[in-house]
């Protein structure tokens, strides 16, 4: 740190480190280096759009779309900050995210990442789609080694020569909402001949519906058969077993997703929900003994499980920061023990069943969100390549996590260092 200690004001410098801080995970530290560049160099859009891609990652559009509209008002051809507002607008199902759209990945549909390495770097692509659902890979690609290019397929033109590359990273994780960047993908790799992590033509199968029928058959997993209809249909249906689940395709965190006992809930979601589609969902009880809601997360990273978390609520909307984890000692006790003894906590019955499912998705990195019922089931709400690795924040309250957590994004750097080095011979 000793050069930053020596320019404290110098943008490139902070930005620098702040691009090496979050690498390394520490995003509040990472936050305020960028804050500090985009202070003392008002003229630099790199810090701006960084902020504004790091609140949209921790789920803050305010404040995001303060960021990009700061990087727009330096710079109003600046692609970053037009893409950044263009996920940001589609995952509210704003229009106006069409223009940003346009403005930002056709201008930019390829990006050059920053290579820290001493040589020759193994070149890799990195796919991923403009509308989101995109998997955060790149926080576990080693940048002294791999040089990165950045390729969004819905607008790279299919007949142009690809970027020099040895391996690619798809990183379009969301089946649901980048179908078409998928299918695109496809055609890109089929004329690559690189080895692929997470080949798209998988990850394509982990669509709420397509994974509810491929897995229907595996012992001790119980998948809700999930369907698609317009929502025109649905409004005329009255043989609905109540209570059911409506969600807008594309859409995570509990964004427009609700649950109807009756039917006039039903008309309510239907009115309010975005979209001219809705997956219908049978209602899965992940109630405990207590009453409580359970949600486990677990991953799978290069053939293994590893676990992630485990949330407990009194809402059946369950999500780890809603769940009140941190205002309940007996809670994090149970999560601690699960993240330590995953296969005894679970049972034979459901880790049977999660390596079933493991092998079934057939991806190099994924996961899975679950309950259990009272025979050892495992309930299935979602499973697909778009699960998120956050680290834990930090104070001692979290450190029982922390072995778990770092056990798994080790395992996916070391995943990703693996087949580069692969490809490279």
């Amino acid at each position: 740190m000793a050069s930053l200690h020596a320019d404290a004001d110098d943008d490139e410098t902070l930005i620098a480190f702040g691009r090496l801080t979050l690498a390394n995970g520490q995003r509040d530290a990472a936050r305020a280096l960028f804050i500090r560049a985009a202070a003392v160099a008002p003229a630099h859009r790199a810090a701006l759009v960084t902020l504004g891609n790091m609140a949209l990652e921790d789920d803050d559009p305010a404040t995001a779309r303060a960021h990009y509209n700061a990087a727009l008002a330096r710079d109003a051809d600046c692609a970053e900050a037009h893409q950044g507002l263009a996920r940001l607008l589609w995952s509210a199902a704003d229009p106006a995210a069409a223009w940003h759209e346009q403005r930002g990945f056709a201008a930019a549909p390829v990006a050059r990442r920053m290579y820290r390495g001493a040589g020759q770097g193994i070149d890799a692509l990195y796919l991923a789609a403009a509308r989101g659902g995109n998997v955060r890979l790149g926080a576990f690609i080693d940048d002294t080694a791999v040089a990165t290019t950045v390729v969004y397929p819905d607008y790279v033109d299919p007949a142009a020569p690809l970027p020099a590359h040895r391996l690619i990273i798809n990183a379009i994780g969301d089946a649901d909402l980048a179908s078409a960047a998928l299918a695109r993908a496809e055609t890109l790799i089929a004329v690559s001949g690189a080895p692929v992590i997470n080949h798209p033509a998988r990850v394509a199968q982990t669509g709420r519906a397509t994974l509810a029928r491929n897995c229907q058959d595996i012992p001790g997993l119980l998948v809700p058969a999930t369907m698609r209809h317009a929502r025109s249909t649905i409004a005329q249906w009255d043989d609905l077993a109540f209570p059911i689940l409506l969600r807008t395709p594309g859409h995570h965190t509990g964004r427009h997703f609700g649950i109807a006992h009756d039917r006039r809930r039903l008309d309510d979601l239907l009115e309010d929900l975005p979209g001219d589609a809705l997956f219908v969902i049978p209602y899965l009880d992940a109630r405990g003994a207590d009453g409580l809601h359970r949600k486990y997360r677990v991953m799978f990273i290069d053939d293994a499980i590893y676990p992630w978390h485990l949330a407990i609520s009194r809402d059946w909307k369950v999500h780890y920061f809603t769940a009140a984890m941190a205002e309940d000692a007996a809670h994090r006790a149970e999560e601690q023990f699960f993240l330590g003894n995953m296969a005894h906590a679970l049972g034979a019955r459901a880790m049977a069943a999660l390596d079933a499912l493991k092998n079934r998705l057939g991806l190099d990195y994924a996961g899975a969100d679950f309950g259990l019922d009272a025979a050892g089931n495992v309930l299935l709400f979602e499973a697909n390549a778009a699960m998120v690795m956050h680290p834990p924040p930090p104070g001692e309250m979290w450190d029982y996590r922390r072995p778990a957590t770092e056990a798994a994004r080790r395992a996916a750097r070391i995943m990703i260092a693996k087949r580069a080095a692969a490809a490279a011979t």
